[in-house]
């Protein structure tokens, strides 16, 4: 039992035995005492009046007395109008140190069978072009919010979405056809998605040529130059021939499947590569290919229930407007499926897999609405979660004008993104002297933990439902609140032990009654002990960037504890002893914390 377990079940047995009442567990709240005040602990008792019928200072003054006299780990109390301060008896810390050191994962739930399951859906990519920017935030968020979903004892299924077809996959298989000469990953020596994603750059390329020179055609007949511009995109020869090979498709052309399935998987080795790159992974891939047909049959189901609707043209739509929204076209007219269509076959598909009982989609922000809509649509459909399912929105990530290439020019590639990281991260912990007395394979390794610790840092940080500038030369830095920064002290902390190990000094437990912790030492313990506090609001708020808050705080409360006192040359053997147990918890903690952002920490630097 934790020390605000202790002060807590205290608390229920004064009220009790004051005011002859019970309270709900959730009425008894302690907070980490304000800076400005006295104390560690501090308990609201406003809830508390109609019980006490007293006012707020006396009923705080009753309920200190009471635990002053009752509770060992109290120590002292003091009233600040309805708060009552608690400070920790010195001793408790010793023993709480104690708690932290003996779990290797305090502060963090255990996974069971009876867990609730958390389904996760993130990175969503197109088979027609590489991972970009938008993916990189999008996949750590998504495998960084897994992690703290697990550590707030859910099993959890991470799953990928893949759109594999339509138009846009259409567009860069045509233009292999037409200019590729038979081009495959092995002959070009680029990356499968590299080099598909060069072939729908080309579609487009000759596609406005296209257009452009028919636009001419047509407003040198008098046409006007919006309407030119229309019916050049919709005539122009290289559109019709993607929109006849997307028919043959739909159809299951052999020739057209076999080159579908040929770059496709080009494609996959090549996204296989960038995740690994991220750190990221799936439990389970869908693919849009196959999700589609599964949603128009349960919208003809819905159909056929009276939940939606069928129009003149033959197109079904499902009415919202008792939901405060519109109508929602859910097959077109032609009986063809839309993106909502495909993540209510997807649903279902998932949904017969796993025994769902929460989804996060991890999307941006820009789909909000369609999220509103699903969410009523699968709820409708009879999908338990389906009400409750969540819209892990975030915002948009940029980068400086000019800080980096862009192989399209529009967008900034994944892989450009992380070579450019760890490239940087090298040159600077290289500058800095971080190498020293390292082999060149331990610097690579070295330079790829720090690069990419300080991508996946400086974006996750930020809070997600925010847009954000990526700045990669602020984020490879030593000192503030960076990736960098934390990793060094980990690899610090490290040291220490491992001369303390040397030495043979370093102690198996520590013993509260050898020592009493000073002031700085109480605030680190307490500090670690909040991490619990932390995992748990980061479940609630799906906030990776509460735990990378978490991790700073405590990276910067450990450096100026180092900095105001010594742990291998301490005062007495038993002040060194109890440092040393301290620094292993902090390592420890700030590690685990790390792990949850999907951040690894080096062992030295």
């Amino acid at each position: 039992m934790n020390i605000e377990q202790q002060i807590c079940g205290s608390i229920h047995a004064a009220i009790n035995e004051l005011y002859n009442a019970q309270v709900p567990e959730s009425n008894v709240t302690l907070q980490k005492t304000k800076s400005n005040f006295e104390g560690n602990l501090t308990l609201v008792v406003f809830p508390f009046l109609k019980i006490s019928k007293k006012k707020p200072e006396e009923t705080a003054q009753e309920i200190g007395e009471y635990l002053k006299a009752n509770c060992p780990a109290v120590a002292e109390f003091n009233v600040v109008k309805g708060f009552l301060n608690i400070t920790i008896a010195p001793e408790a810390w010793g023993s709480l140190l104690n708690d932290i050191d003996s779990d290797p994962h305090f502060g963090e739930r255990q996974v069971t069978e009876d867990s609730q399951l958390v389904m996760i859906e993130y990175s969503s990519p197109n088979t027609n072009k590489p991972l970009h920017l938008g993916h990189v935030r999008n996949n750590l968020l998504g495998w960084s919010l897994a992690k703290i979903m697990e550590a707030n004892g859910n099993r959890v299924v991470k799953t990928n979405i893949v759109n594999d077809r339509g138009i846009h996959i259409c567009k860069s298989m045509l233009a292999w056809l037409k200019w590729g000469n038979g081009a495959t990953p092995e002959s070009t020596g680029k990356k499968g998605d590299h080099l598909i994603g060069d072939f729908y750059v080309a579609f487009d390329k000759h596609y406005r040529a296209e257009i452009d020179e028919l636009k001419v055609e047509y407003i040198a007949d008098g046409m006007e130059e919006e309407k030119a511009t229309e019916k050049a995109k919709a005539e122009a020869p290289l559109i019709k021939e993607a929109h006849e090979m997307l028919v043959k498709w739909e159809q299951g052309d052999p020739d057209v499947r076999s080159l579908w399935e040929m770059m496709n998987n080009w494609v996959y080795a090549g996204f296989d590569e960038t995740y690994k790159a991220l750190g990221v992974g799936f439990d389970k891939i869908y693919y849009e290919s196959e999700t589609y047909l599964v949603g128009k049959k349960r919208v003809e189901q819905g159909l056929e229930q009276g939940l939606f609707f069928r129009k003149e043209d033959g197109s079904v739509w499902a009415d919202l407007s008792a939901d405060g929204l519109d109508q929602k076209l859910l097959l077109r007219s032609d009986g063809t499926s839309v993106y909502m269509t495909q993540d209510i076959g997807t649903a279902d598909m998932r949904f017969r897999d796993y025994p769902i009982d929460k989804m996060i989609y991890v999307v941006g922000n820009e789909q909000n609405y369609h999220f509103q809509v699903l969410s009523i649509l699968l709820d409708r459909l009879g999908f338990k979660w389906g009400r409750e399912l969540v819209h892990f929105s975030y915002g948009m990530v940029e980068l400086p004008n000019g800080k980096m290439k862009s192989r399209e020019g529009t967008v900034v590639d994944a892989d450009d993104l992380i070579e450019t990281m760890i490239s940087d991260a090298y040159k600077t912990s290289e500058e800095l002297g971080k190498f020293k007395d390292m082999s060149d394979e331990e610097r690579q390794e070295i330079a790829r933990i720090v690069g990419m610790g300080a991508l996946k840092y400086f974006i996750l940080k930020v809070d997600a439902r925010k847009n954000m500038l990526f700045n990669p030369e602020e984020s490879i830095d030593f000192n503030g609140n960076t990736g960098p920064f934390i990793q060094y002290t980990h690899a610090r902390i490290r040291s220490i032990l491992r001369k303390a190990l040397a030495e043979d000094i370093m102690p198996e437990t520590f013993d509260p009654a050898s020592y009493i912790l000073n002031e700085k030492e109480i605030q680190l313990v307490q500090r670690m002990n909040e991490y619990g506090a932390a995992v748990a609001q980061a479940g609630i708020d799906y906030s990776p960037s509460g735990i990378a808050n978490y991790c700073y705080e405590l990276t910067k409360e450990f450096n100026q504890f180092y900095h105001d006192y010594s742990i291998m040359n301490a005062e007495t053997p038993e002040a060194k002893a109890a440092r040393l147990v301290i620094a292993r918890n902090v390592a420890k903690t700030i590690k685990n914390a790390m792990a949850l952002l999907g951040i690894e920490v080096p062992e030295r630097m």
